[in-house]
């Protein structure tokens, strides 16, 4: 038995921590929290000081009393989970849940896992802060009071089964104004002017009005006036300038920039970044810090000085501008700068270069520039053409690293040829291109994670979750939509001759965008009008500000709850007893055929569209294509619901409609369904449309070989191109050509799917019908019957055993309720039994 027993988190991090301690010190996880609020009631005793009660959950009762036993037998327990609010309250909870001895109990932080860092932690031990697990307790437990309080409200008020968070719900609400912003946004046209000219020596001068024409006819006379013109260099001016390097990063920051360089899901990138820190390979992810230890700054000094020279090297600090920062003390850095690339998994891998190279260009000189700018004038108008070029003289740290940009329409400055002031030029060309006025763009999960840090809304551990919570609970999805064709005029004068194009270009894609759902609109809605304080987005800041002062020691926790709890209370029970109930409804017109008003609304089954009102007993109801929502349906597109089913005739014996389902348009062909393609109109679809789309069904599928005697087919999905055989879906690569697959492509991928489906297997307990198995992102799914339960990653489902994997299902079943006679038999008995007495 070790004399030292070690207790983090994760299975991942005992592993690498493992390595640096002797046989003296035995490593083990506790898989997360061990104890946390009960899942089936609040949980929170609001009369005594919102005292929280705390449980073991059925799944983690075993381990407890296997820590118990260790920690019994140890000289000494170290409880080393990661060094921020939530880390220091499963410290705590691990000290009270397994009856630690103080005196034989000493935490220790490290905000890297490496030797150095884990041995230095040993020689520096200290106590449970307990103003960092004050501070985790008021987050967890004020969150839980807004969730438990509201949700019930909104199942009254609005739909069974929403919910409410006071994170959560303030992030909906920007996505939201936003949508509507852009909505109401008014698109107002211009004619943009660029020229493209060549000097002296033949090189090209590319230069542009830096004014715009309100009107075609403003812009068609402009080029008119350009018919004969001769040109010169009116003036130049060169100037130096710098361009610093961005600080390294902090957890948003790192979000943010894997979604723009590695198009990472912002979840993702914290998973890949904690894998990354388990290994020892990187600093914790979890910061708001931008500073860098002395350490790190030698060790960036020496890399930069020997791979790129001297001159290269520019130690400096980074003063961090987020409050609340002082619980991480470091940005997130390699732990080791020398190593360029890491031998572990690709997104691992393309992660950490990143943060490699963010780290080094933050200790790199500047780049120095050479800016240029231009203006060329005409003999015979006032207008002014402007060019603009850089050249680098200096790369600095732009030979590691530049910072990418949200911004859509940013131009990067190209290189302008060698001009001289009064240096003739000649006019290729000049042309006016028609541009509309843009709305702002809806919301990336990078750019919801910048603007919830700018208002200083949440905390970097927050932002993932937020995002995750929000499209699981459908108030937000990722748009899907390509945007809609517009055209636009292009005036261009060539060869003294103004010639006219029409064009087009595609508008109002929201591709990967956050697009708020009719239900997302409704919910926040009715909290922004109810609920308006704790939809503020400056009380909501004030909040996390509170608990940082929490954390700081400032601020007794329970009375900054009974404070906010005085307030929200009462605001529930009036809501709730007065408030009307809210259902989006739209009043969009009169339907010309019956006089009856029509209307949409968010209804039992989703978003609908009525013809009549309340009390008409005739009243008609469809329901909104996915493509359609409440917030911008007209009056013509909900008539046109009504004229759903419609009939086209029979085809092959079969009758044959067109019409629109849950998951979109289709055409039923007698018993068969058949999904109208992306953006096709159900109305448009006539017979001869209808038999083109079931002949190529029927083509689709036919089998295209056979396995182990049963049929193969094949066809294109949501996720791509796929093979069907015995009722299992085969995802096909582009290692394969699809058109053409060969019978032992076929045979290749059944038999690799099978194999997959093997290797996934953790358990298969055939006679209790449970299997368990490994699922995405390292995690693994337990699944009987109907039940599905999806464990943490930090759990290691091959220890698990059956006993354990049938109290989690016993724990996830629903309790049967009693039929009326079964209760009355019951009762009966009851009362028999007291007649005997």
């Amino acid at each position: 038995m070790a004399k030292n027993l070690v207790i983090v988190e994760s299975p991942a991090k005992a592993k690498t921590i493992e390595k640096f301690l002797g046989s003296d010190y035995q490593v083990e996880s506790s898989y997360g929290h061990i104890a946390d609020l009960p899942s089936k009631e609040i949980g929170v005793d609001v009369e005594n000081g919102f005292k929280p009660k705390y449980e073991v959950s059925s799944d983690k009762k075993a381990l407890v009393t296997k820590l118990k036993g260790l920690a019994k037998n140890a000289e000494m327990v170290w409880l080393a989970s990661d060094e921020d609010r939530e880390g220091e309250a499963i410290s705590w909870h691990l000290a009270e849940e397994l009856k630690l001895d103080k005196n034989k109990t000493k935490r220790i932080v490290f905000h890297e896992i490496t030797k150095t860092a884990i041995q230095k932690a040993i020689e520096n031990p200290r106590g449970i802060d307990y103003n960092l697990v004050n501070a985790q307790q008021a987050r967890r437990v004020l969150d839980r009071l807004v969730g438990y309080e509201l949700s019930p409200v909104l199942w009254k008020k609005v739909k069974g089964g929403l919910s409410a968070g006071r994170v959560q719900s303030v992030s909906v609400r920007l996505i939201v104004e936003r949508e509507r912003e852009i909505q109401e946004f008014k698109a107002v046209a211009s004619y943009s002017v660029t020229a493209e000219f060549t000097n002296e020596a033949g090189k090209v001068v590319k230069a542009k009005l830096p004014k715009n024409f309100a009107t075609k006819k403003e812009a068609e006379d402009f080029l008119q006036k350009n018919i004969g013109s001769t040109y010169k260099v009116a003036d130049l001016e060169t100037k130096p300038t710098k361009k610093s390097p961005a600080a390294p990063f902090t957890t948003s920051t790192l979000q943010q920039e894997a979604a723009r360089k590695l198009y990472l899901p912002v979840g993702i990138t914290m998973q890949i970044a904690q894998r990354l820190y388990e290994a020892g390979l990187i600093t914790y992810m979890r910061t708001d810090s931008v500073n860098l230890s002395q350490e790190a700054m030698a060790a960036a000094q020496a890399e930069i000085t020997s791979y790129y020279g001297a001159e290269f090297s520019k130690p400096r600090n980074f003063n961090t501008k987020s409050k609340g920062a002082q619980e991480a003390h470091e940005a997130i850095r390699p732990t080791d700068m020398s190593r360029h690339t890491v031998n572990v998994e690709r997104d691992q891998a393309r992660l950490y270069e990143l943060i490699w190279k963010r780290t080094l260009a933050s200790q790199m000189a500047d780049a120095e520039l050479e800016r240029t700018n231009v203006k060329i004038e005409a003999n015979n108008h006032s207008e002014v053409f402007q060019a603009t070029g850089e050249v680098i003289k200096f790369e600095g740290f732009l030979k590691v690293y530049l910072e990418g940009s949200d911004d859509d329409d940013e131009e990067q400055e190209g290189m302008l040829p060698a001009l001289k002031v009064n240096e003739k030029l000649t006019n290729n060309n000049i042309i006016a291109t028609e541009r509309y006025s843009r709305p702002a763009s809806r919301y990336t999960e990078a750019s919801l994670v910048k603007k919830l840090e700018e208002l200083g809304i949440g905390r970097p551990s927050t932002y993932a979750p937020t995002i995750s919570t929000i499209i699981n609970r459908n108030y937000v999805e990722k748009g899907n939509l390509d945007g809609v064709e517009r055209k636009y005029v292009q005036l261009t004068l060539k060869n003294s001759k103004v010639d006219e194009k029409i064009l087009k270009e595609n508008t109002g894609s929201d591709k990967g965008k956050l697009v708020p759902t009719d239900i997302g609109t409704i919910v926040n809605d009715f909290l922004v009008k109810n609920f308006e304080a704790i939809l503020d987005y400056n009380f909501t800041a004030k909040v996390e500000q509170d608990f940082d002062e929490i954390a700081e020691g400032n601020i007794d926790w329970a009375k900054m709850m009974q404070d906010f709890y005085n307030k929200f209370h009462p605001n529930v029970i009036e809501v709730e007893k007065n408030a009307d109930r809210e259902s989006g409804e739209r009043i969009l017109g009169i339907d010309p055929k019956s006089g009856k008003p029509v209307s949409v609304r968010l209804g039992k089954f989703g978003p609908m569209a009525q013809i009549g009102d309340a009390e008409d007993e005739d009243k008609q109801f469809a329901s909104l294509r996915q493509d359609q929502n409440i917030g911008n349906i007209t009056l013509e597109e909900a008539l046109n619901l009504f004229l759903l089913p419609k009939n086209l005739g029979t085809y092959k014996g079969e009758e044959v409609e067109v019409s629109n389902g849950r998951f979109g348009p289709y055409v039923r062909f007698g018993k068969q369904f058949i999904s109208l393609p992306k953006g096709e109109d159900p109305l448009d679809v006539n017979m001869e449309r209808a038999q083109e789309l079931i002949n190529e069904k029927a083509k689709a599928d036919a089998p295209i070989g056979t396995y182990q005697n049963m049929d193969v087919q094949k066809g294109v999905g949501r996720f791509g191109p796929f093979l069907k055989w015995n009722g299992i879906f085969i995802n096909v690569n582009k290692k394969y050509n699809f058109d053409n697959l060969s019978q032992s492509d076929i045979t290749e991928l059944i038999e690799e799917k099978l194999q997959k489906d093997i290797d996934k297997v953790i358990h298969n307990w055939k006679e209790e019908g449970i299997l368990v198995e490994k699922a995405r992102w390292g995690k693994s799914v337990i699944t009987k019957g109907k039940i599905k339960i999806e464990l943490n990653k930090d759990i290691d489902a091959s220890k698990l055993t059956l006993e354990q994997v049938q109290e989690m299902i016993a724990k996830k079943t629903p309790e049967k309720k009693a039929t009326k006679k079964t209760a009355t038999k019951k009762t009966i008995t009851k009362k028999a039994t007291a007649k005997k007495k």
